[in-house]
Parts: structure tokens; C-alpha cells; sequence
């Protein structure tokens, strides 16, 4: 029952992606089919949730091969927090393509490479050793790059060129830094690394390698100083796609590095010393960008960059004060739960700004501000959603961006990090001037010529009306998801306070995963069992 359980976020997506592509000629069939997989997948991930909630954290190996020989799929509830996070964009972006994703696309591979890009995901979230995160890194880059270029226009191939060249360089990193940890312990089990990686006898070596690999995370990040392959691509491809990439993709990076700095790579405090100031770099050069940007997605995409420094941010100081400041646990798991929190709000609002953006296209043919205006008395539903969603992202009270925001900045405070705090408080300030800026002129001024109304690609309006009625329905529960965290933000909040309880006592995770407590067994890896017949 745990092994089903545990791969049903990762069979439901892979299966409708084969069913997908041997529909391809019948792409209406193929958005019902995305959906419906979209919300099975939600639907496994809620109830997966509801074990871990009730059991703690379930691990299953394939095959006979126990831990750390075998492959092996472990959910926490980090890792649940992150699957309901991946279902739910992608239930999101099914629902938003059954109103914007045409016939030629759609035929092209648009959904099946959707589902496999959801399945690479889920299956990151749910490995527990980082050679099979690696091969999933790899499935989520070849599936989000024919995403990104699917069309082949200019723009495109340039931005998807820029997105392959940096993840790939990205991926080379990762996998010499795998070697090099299966050269150092004999295995790639993140379980059996957080033993045996301590005891290795050339700690200058396990330094090195611990960097080389947090380089890799933090470019598949989109941290600071290699993120313009993200701002090159998502203003490129159709906002849909660019929605399902900023709901999730760049999160698998910080959960690589939450998953990996707390197990075996975070021996030392200086490597969270670096990141506290890695994550300020990332969030003033993100908002910068975003400041100085003259179309919405672009502005949309340079705050994707930003955002993630509030992730790292939480992180951060969360490590300095467990290793650090023993005394300071409690400091330590706000931060943490924060981070955590920040990563569920930005996924709904990202999301669902890059969604908008698409109405917004899809009405006026363009998402360049200079030749937009007066949508707020054209499309007041869709402003209205507009509006609830960026000042949610800007932070402002009663929405889910001032609960995560909060919860960092009481927590940088109490452990004493007050530059940091600055910089977030600093950017919070220049979030809302961007967003606002993209509110006077897309939706409040004057247009600067007459509007004229845009067709579905059919042409039929009442297919127009009623594709752009679909679009709407995910928009507004990703706004209303927003209210509610920031109206509610308990059960969220405990949520997200738990995750960061497991995550800081590793102990628990490595337990699971191998059947024995770490506290009080020796780092002795057990016998293989023979091979099965």
C-alpha cells in the first residue's frame, strides 16, 4: 500500500503522458486527458499527504533491494508540502490550456510533455538518492526545454538556447559531483551519505564537492549570479508553459538544496554564511530587473528571481541558528516554516500571474505596457484578480505574501540578522513599486489606441467567450487560495512548521530510509541481499 501510494504522484502523470502522445492527432481528447490526470495526481498527492500527516515520513524500496543498494522513494512532509504545490500548478496550467492552447500546439506534444515535466518533478521530490535526482533533473530539462521552443519561433529557440546551455552546465556539475561522493562513501543514498559523508577522511574534498553541487542547485535556482537563463526564456514561451515553469521548476532547485544542506552537505556554518548573502544578491538583482522591465511577463520573470532569495533567505538563517545557536530551535523552524510557506505563496501567485498574463494577451495581442491600458474597465474581473494577486506577491496584509514574509522577517530578528532583514524589507518596497507600476499602465491609464477584441484562433467569438471563461476559472482560485492563507494562515503555517521540524532533526528521515536510528547505530551499511530471480 506505501510503495502505490508513493508512486502514484509519479505513474498518474507518466501514464497520461503516453496516452497523450498516441492521441496526437485528437487534442481536444488530450487537454481532458491532462486534466483529468492533473487532478488525479492532486488527488494522490492530498492523500499521500494524509499518511505522512498521520504516520510520519513512509519510505519504499523497489524490488528486494533494501536501502541503500536499491532505488528508493521516501516522502516527508517537506516532500508532501512539495507535491501538493507541483499538482496543484499543474492542475492549474490543464485547466488554463483548455481555453489557451491551440490545435498546433497541442499536436506538437504540448500535453505530454506537460505531464512528463510533471512527472520529472514529483519524482525529485520523492527520491531519495541523488543519482536518480539527477536522472529526474534530467527528464524536467528535456521535457521544459521542448516546452519552451515547442513553435520555433526566434525569441523562442533564442531563449530556450540560453535555458539549455546554463541548466546543462548545471547538470555537468551535478553529476561530476555525484561521482565524486560515490568515489568518497560507495554510495548515493542520501540516507546512508548522511552517515557515512562525516566520517570521510578528506574533509577538504568533501568541501569542495559540497560546493560544486550547491552551484548546481543554485543555477537550476535561478540564484544569483547565474540566473538569466529564466528571464531569457519565460518572457519567450506562452504563458502557460511559462506559469507551470515559475510554479515549480526553480523550486526543485531550493528543495535541492534544503533536502541536501540539511543531510550531508551542511557541515559548516560558512556554507550558510554564503548563501544568507547569495540569497540578498538574488533578491536586489531580481527586483532590479523587474523594476527597469517594460513587458509583464518580463517583469513577472525578473520577480520569479527575486522571490527565490527569500526562499534561500529562510533557509539560511535557519541553519546559522540550529548550528550556531543551539538554544535558538525555535528560531530556527519559523525561519524555516517561513521559507517553506514562501515557497506555497509564490507558487499560487506566480502561477497565476503568469496566467493572467495570458488573458491579457489573448485580449489585446500583446503584454508590452507601453501599448496597454484601460483593461481595469475593458476586463474588471480579470483586473480584479490581477490586483488581489500582485499585491499578494508584494506583500501586503491579509494576503499569503505578508504571512511568509512575516514569518522571515520575525525570524531574521530573533536570530540576529538584521542586514538581511533590511534587504528583504528593501525589496518588499521595490515588489510593490514594479507591481504597481504594471497595474497604472496595463489596467488603471488610458489606452494608447482603441481597444480592438481578439479571436480565439478559430475565430468564433462564442468559442472566444467561452475559452476565455476556462482560462478565468483557475485564475480565480489561485487568488482566492491567496485570500485565504492570508485571512487563515493556521493550517498552512503548522504545515509548513512541521516540514521544518523534520528537516531539521535529519535524523528522523535517515531512519526511515534505512531502518535504524543514526543516534545510536554505527554508520555500518548493511549486506545486499542476493539478487532475485
Amino acid at each position: 500500500m506505501t510503495a502505490a501510494l508513493l508512486s502514484l504522484p509519479l505513474l498518474i502523470p507518466l501514464t497520461a503522458a503516453a496516452a497523450c502522445a498516441a492521441m496526437w492527432a485528437r487534442p481536444r481528447a488530450q487537454a481532458g486527458v491532462c486534466l483529468g490526470a492533473a487532478l488525479a495526481t492532486l488527488a494522490a498527492s492530498v492523500a499521500l499527504t494524509a499518511q505522512v500527516l498521520r504516520l510520519g515520513p513512509i519510505a519504499a524500496q523497489a524490488g528486494a533491494w533494501p536501502a541503500p543498494f536499491g532505488i528508493t522513494l521516501v516522502a516527508d512532509t517537506l516532500s508532501c508540502v512539495m507535491l501538493l504545490i507541483n499538482s496543484g500548478v499543474l492542475a492549474a496550467a490543464a485547466l488554463h490550456g483548455l481555453g489557451s492552447v491551440d490545435r498546433p500546439r497541442a499536436s506538437g506534444g504540448h500535453h505530454a510533455l506537460t505531464l512528463t515535466l510533471a512527472a520529472g518533478v514529483s519524482g525529485a521530490f520523492l527520491t531519495g538518492d541523488i543519482f536518480n535526482m539527477y536522472v529526474w533533473y534530467e527528464v524536467m530539462l528535456l521535457s521544459s526545454f521542448v516546452l519552451v521552443t515547442l513553435g520555433s519561433t526566434r525569441r523562442q529557440l533564442e531563449g530556450g538556447l540560453a535555458y539549455l546551455t546554463l541548466n546543462l552546465i548545471a547538470s555537468g556539475l551535478f553529476l561530476a559531483g555525484v561521482g565524486v561522493l560515490y568515489g568518497l562513501t560507495g554510495t548515493v543514498n542520501m540516507a546512508d551519505l548522511a552517515l557515512k559523508l562525516p566520517a570521510a577522511d578528506r574533509p577538504q574534498l568533501v568541501t569542495a564537492v559540497g560546493a560544486v553541487i550547491l552551484t548546481a542547485f543554485a543555477i537550476k535556482a535561478a540564484a544569483a549570479p547565474l540566473y538569466f537563463w529564466l528571464p531569457a526564456s519565460y518572457d519567450t514561451c506562452p504563458p502557460v508553459v511559462a506559469a507551470l515553469m515559475a510554479g515549480v521548476l526553480s523550486k526543485v532547485g531550493v528543495y535541492s538544496i534544503i533536502r541536501a544542506s540539511s543531510l550531508f552537505l551542511g557541515q559548516e556554518a560558512a556554507v550558510f554564511q554564503w548563501l544568507l548573502a547569495l540569497s540578498g544578491l538574488t533578491m536586489v538583482l531580481g527586483v532590479f530587473g523587474a523594476a527597469v522591465a517594460v513587458e509583464i511577463r518580463r517583469v513577472l520573470a525578473f520577480h520569479s528571481v527575486s522571490q527565490i532569495g527569500y526562499m534561500l533567505m529562510g533557509f539560511a538563517v535557519a541553519m546559522l541558528a540550529a548550528r550556531t545557536r543551539p538554544e535558538s530551535q525555535p528560531v530556527a523552524e519559523l525561519a524555516l516554516a517561513g521559507a517553506i510557506l514562501f515557497m506555497v505563496h509564490h507558487a499560487a501567485v506566480k502561477t497565476n500571474l503568469f496566467l493572467i498574463s495570458g488573458v491579457v494577451l489573448r485580449a489585446r495581442g500583446t503584454t508590452r505596457l507601453a501599448q496597454l491600458g484601460g483593461l481595469c474597465h475593458t476586463h474588471p474581473l480579470t483586473a480584479g484578480l490581477f490586483f488581489v494577486t500582485a499585491m499578494s506577491l508584494a506583500g501586503v496584509p491579509l494576503l499569503s505574501g505578508f504571512i511568509a514574509k512575516l514569518a522571515l522577517v520575525r525570524a531574521g530578528v530573533q536570530a540576529g540578522q538584521d542586514a538581511i532583514v533590511a534587504v528583504s524589507l528593501f525589496v518588499s518596497l521595490l515588489t510593490l513599486y514594479s507591481m504597481s507600476k504594471v497595474w497604472d499602465q496595463a489596467f488603471w491609464k488610458a489606452p494608447a489606441a482603441p481597444p480592438t477584441k481578439r479571436m480565439h484562433f478559430s475565430g468564433d467569438p462564442a468559442t472566444a467567450d467561452r475559452d476565455t471563461a476556462l482560462m478565468l476559472v483557475p485564475i480565480g482560485l489561485l487568488a482566492g487560495l491567496a485570500l485565504l492563507i492570508g485571512l487563515w494562515p493556521s493550517p498552512a503555517l503548522d504545515l509548513c512548521r512541521r516540514a521544518a521540524q523534520e528537516v531539521l532533526r535529519p535524523a528522523l528521515y535517515v531512519g526511515t530510509v534505512l531502518g535504524q536510528d543514526p543516534t545510536t547505530e554505527p554508520a555500518q551499511a548493511p549486506t545486499p541481499p542476493e539478487e532475485p530471480l
